[in-house]
C-alpha cells in the first residue's frame, strides 16, 4: 500500500512574546514527528489535551506553517507552499473541525455551507441544488434540511453537515478533529458508522484525531500517541493496544472505561501534571510522571525503536517489566 501522506521531522514553532515568556523567544508544539497515512486507511492519533495533536493536523491542512521537516501529499512538499499553489489541494486534503456547531457560519443555511466548497473552487457549472441534495443523502439528511440555519439543527446533525461539507469535492484525505465529541453514545456510533462507509465508498483516508480511545481501537489501522508534541509510540492498532510498549500509552489505556466489572485490569497512575513546553524535562520528557523511571531516564533521550509492528521512544520498553528488573 502507497502512503498518501509521508510527514517526516515535523516541527510547529511559535514565537512567544511578554514577561511570563521572557526566557523563550519560542515553543515546539509539534516536535520532530513522523508518520505514514496510507491511501483508504485510517491513522488515529492520541494524546492530553495540548499534546499537539491538532496542531499537527492543522499543519497538514495548510493552516499552520511547519517550521521544520517535510509534509509529502502524493510526493509534493506542502511545507512552505504558497497559498495559491496550495488552494487546489484543499480539494483533496480537507479538515472537519472539532465544534461542529462552531465551525457553520449563522448567518448561511446548510444549502449554502455544504456547496460554499464549490464557489470557493471556482466551479460554477455545478448546480448547486442538486449538489446540496446529493451531499444530504450521502449523509443520510432529508432534503429539507437545505433550507435551515445551523441553531434549527442538533449537534449531530451539524456534525453530519460538516462530514456533507468536507466531502463534496470527493477529497483523497479528511482531517477529523474530535470527530465524536459532545455527541450521545449512540450519534457516535453512527457517526462512526457513516466515515466507515464513506470511506469504504470514496476510497477515502482518514487521520483522526481523538481522547476516545474506543473510537481508536475500533475504526483505526494505525495509531499514534504524543506526548510534549513528540511520538512516544507508533504502530498498528491492534499491537499497540495488545502490547503497549511506552507506560505513557500504558497509562492511557489503563484509564479507559472499561465495562466488563470482572476484567482483570493493570492500573497505572501518572504523577502530577503535563510538564510545560517552555521548560521540557531533560533526558525522557515522561520522566518527571513515569511511574517506572530510572536515573537513566533523566539524562538519556530515548531514541525512537523499531517493535513488531510499530514503534516506540523508550528506555524501557514494557518497562513495568524491564525498569523492575533493573532496579
Amino acid at each position: 500500500m502507497n502512503a498518501l501522506l509521508e510527514i517526516r521531522d515535523v516541527v510547529v514553532r511559535f514565537r512567544v512574546r511578554g514577561a511570563v515568556f521572557s526566557s523563550a523567544g519560542s515553543i515546539d508544539a509539534v516536535s520532530g514527528v513522523s508518520l505514514n497515512v496510507e491511501e483508504g486507511k485510517t491513522y488515529g492519533i492520541v494524546g492530553e489535551s495540548g499534546s499537539g495533536k491538532t496542531t499537527l493536523a492543522r499543519a497538514v491542512a495548510g493552516l499552520h506553517h511547519a517550521s521544520e521537516g517535510s509534509i509529502l501529499y502524493r510526493g509534493q512538499e506542502l511545507r512552505g507552499l504558497a497559498e495559491g499553489a496550495f488552494r487546489p489541494l484543499r480539494r483533496e486534503i480537507v479538515m472537519m473541525f472539532q465544534d461542529p456547531i462552531g465551525s457553520l457560519s449563522p448567518r448561511l443555511s446548510v444549502k449554502s455551507l455544504i456547496t460554499e466548497p464549490f464557489r470557493i473552487q471556482g466551479m460554477r457549472e455545478r448546480d448547486l441544488d442538486a449538489e446540496a441534495r446529493r451531499l444530504l443523502a450521502m449523509v443520510g439528511l432529508p432534503p429539507e434540511f437545505a433550507a435551515r440555519y445551523p441553531y434549527q439543527i442538533s449537534g449531530g446533525q451539524a456534525r453530519r453537515v460538516g462530514v456533507a461539507r468536507a466531502l463534496a469535492l470527493s477529497p483523497k484525505l479528511l482531517i477529523a478533529d474530535e470527530p465524536t465529541a459532545g455527541l450521545d453514545v449512540s450519534i457516535q456510533g453512527e457517526m462512526l458508522n457513516l466515515l466507515a462507509r464513506l470511506q469504504d465508498e470514496l476510497g477515502l483516508a482518514i487521520m483522526i484525531i481523538t481522547h476516545n480511545l474506543n473510537v481508536v481501537r475500533h475504526i483505526t489501522d494505525r495509531v499514534g500517541i504524543m506526548y510534549l508534541g513528540k511520538l512516544v509510540e507508533e504502530g498498528e492498532t491492534e499491537a499497540v493496544f495488545a502490547k503497549p510498549q511506552h507506560p505513557y500509552t500504558l497509562a492511557l489505556l489503563a484509564a479507559n472505561p472499561e465495562p466488563d466489572p470482572d476484567a482483570q485490569l493493570m492500573r497505572v497512575e501518572l504523577q502530577g501534571e503535563p510538564p510545560s513546553i517552555l521548560r521540557r524535562p531533560k533526558g525522557c520528557e515522561f520522566h518527571t510522571r513515569c511511574p517506572f523511571a530510572q536515573p537513566r531516564c533523566a539524562t538519556e533521550v530515548p531514541r525512537w525503536q523499531a517493535a513488531k509492528g510499530g514503534a516506540h521512544r523508550c528506555h524501557f520498553p514494557a518497562g513495568w517489566d524491564t525498569a523492575a528488573a533493573a532496579s
